[in-house]
């Protein structure tokens, strides 16, 4: 039998100048931030956010945006937070990785910079938060100390199409693996230690490209999406394709689908419809189709780690922040 997703409320945020492009939340579910086309990132503390949501709040008393970073002169792809510290990271078009403090008000710009040779799509922590991972335009993912900005490259790499450009990069629980989504529709899964490619399934989507790729907390799945309008779910150990999510058309934008917190159900974005459809995860049955309430489908979709509750990103330049009805 497949289980009930609960009815959600949600609430406008704010509006960015230009397109919402990417969201991400704290490891601890305190805060997210969310990166624009028009070079800015907010960021958000969730607790306001739920008193803005109150019945008998008094509506423009309470900002629940509490930082706006202006550094990139390009539009922002990615965003992930430090797992110990109050620091962001975003991975921009300008081909930089920037970090930002968040514990200090005042600070709009960035405290250091790591300048890469590429378009930068995608970041992720390890979750030591000594190393990081760049996705880029070039094939192989970029490795780097965050104390010392070196870069490590993979020496042990497969054949690559023409266009293997990296939608997004995310390490495992652990850190022990790391696994990229790239344009050439090829799911590569890459050693935490050694850095080498030790598994791809080419054709994963199709001819499509990948647009995202999650490892499940157990670190045994990947839940992918592509623009072939499918999410799918792999096996890491023998890259076999356990389950299918089918019904939501996804052709155009770099969307990603993602799990709740408690992985038993699946989120995407039904893209001519305007909806977000939800899964459920085990039997893979749909059960539930909502209004997305943005002008236009959602660019971006990001669950939280720790409770009901996600946020998704506009073409229409509006933030929404979306909490479990109790």
């Amino acid at each position: 039998m497949s289980k009930s997703f609960t009815k959600h409320e949600t609430r406008h945020l704010s509006d960015h100048k230009n397109v919402a492009r990417c969201a991400r939340f704290s490891t601890d579910g305190r805060f997210f931030a969310t990166g624009s086309a028009d070079t800015s990132i907010k960021l958000f503390e969730v607790s306001k956010i739920k008193q803005m949501m109150l019945p008998d709040s008094t509506d423009g008393a309470i900002r629940a945006v509490i930082r706006t970073f202006y550094d990139h002169t390009h539009p922002v792809n990615d965003l992930d937070f430090h797992p110990q510290n109050t620091v962001l990271i975003s991975a921009a078009k300008d081909h930089t990785v920037k970090f930002f403090d968040y514990s200090k008000a005042t600070a709009k710009r960035a405290f250091r910079v790591i300048q890469d040779t590429h378009n930068v799509r995608s970041v992720a922590f390890h979750p030591s938060g000594d190393f990081l991972l760049a996705g880029t335009d070039h094939p192989i993912p970029h490795l780097y100390d965050v104390n010392t900005f070196q870069c490590y490259l993979s020496a042990n790499v497969p054949e690559f199409a023409v266009n293997a450009a990296i939608n997004q990069v995310r390490y495992s629980s652990s850190g022990g693996m790391y696994v990229t989504a790239s344009k050439d529709g090829t799911i590569r899964f890459w050693d935490g230690a050694s850095a080498n490619c030790v598994r791809s399934i080419a054709g994963a989507h199709g001819a499509a490209e990948v647009t995202s790729a999650n490892f499940t907390k157990d670190q045994r799945y990947v839940l992918s999406c592509g623009k072939d309008s499918t999410v799918k779910l792999w096996e890491v150990g023998t890259g076999r394709l356990v389950k299918q999510y089918l019904g939501a058309t996804h052709m155009q934008l770099r969307c990603q689908a993602v799990f709740n917190n408690t992985e038993e159900f699946v989120l995407s974005i039904d893209e001519p419809s305007n909806e977000i459809v939800v899964w459920d995860a085990m039997t893979a049955e749909k059960v539930a189709r909502w209004p997305s309430n943005h002008n236009g489908p959602p660019r971006w979709i990001e669950h939280s780690p720790t409770e009901a509750a996600f946020v998704s990103c506009g073409t229409d330049r509006s933030i929404r922040f979306w909490k479990e009805t109790l």
